[in-house]
């Protein structure tokens, strides 16, 4: 499942996606738009996407899950969910009924999401890409509505059924080693965190 899909295009590659049910769920006006330029691409979806479109930031935890079960989804089952670049855009009561949904669902589906950090968590590098960045998002009609610290994203997710293991920087992600040969500035900073939870046994 991918929340706030936009134009995620992993149901579109086939070697990836291939015997994987997708469902991809953002704002209607979004997926009509996606759909259109598909179709002028002449690309065509395999039938194991389905599309459901939902307002992330205006419905509840229920209605997230009748949209979800009427396009076929079965939350019995175990599932991963991908929320990349999305949680930004959306108030803290709005995560918490997502994360309310997804908590819901069978023991051992996955949260793969990432978070902003507030100003005081992030390093130089991190501040002054925000500080670039932020103003061009909201005047382009999407701010950045939510700034969570590590702590306050685990008690999030552990109050809404998920269990976070522990959260990892961007700079754990890549050996250093990678980072210090490298002749050029590309190096990670401290603006998002990734986070990744699992629903534990009932």
């Amino acid at each position: 499942m991918v929340l706030g899909a936009g134009l995620d295009s992993f149901a579109c590659r086939s070697e990836l996606a291939d015997g994987i049910r997708v469902f991809e769920v953002d704002h209607p006006h979004t997926q009509e738009w996606k759909q259109a330029r598909l179709a002028d691409a002449g690309i065509t979806l395999p039938p194991t996407v389905s599309f459901v479109p939902f307002d992330l930031e205006q419905a509840g935890a229920r209605a997230l899950t009748a949209a979800l079960t009427a396009a076929g989804f079965d939350p019995a089952r175990p599932a991963v969910v991908s929320r990349l670049g999305v949680t930004r855009y959306l108030g803290v009561e709005a995560i918490g009924q997502v994360l309310s949904t997804i908590g819901e669902f069978a023991p051992g589906a996955e949260l793969i999401a990432e978070h902003l950090l507030p100003a005081d968590h992030r390093d130089p590098a991190g501040q002054a890409y925000a500080e670039q960045v932020q103003a061009a998002a909201a005047e382009g009609g999407e701010p950045w509505r939510a700034f969570l610290a590590v702590e306050e994203m685990d008690t999030l997710l552990s109050a809404h059924g998920l269990r976070p293991p522990p959260s990892l920087c961007r700079r754990d992600t890549v050996d250093a080693e990678l980072w210090n040969e490298r002749a050029d500035a590309l190096r990670p900073f401290e603006l998002s965190v990734p986070a990744h939870a699992v629903v534990p046994e009932r």
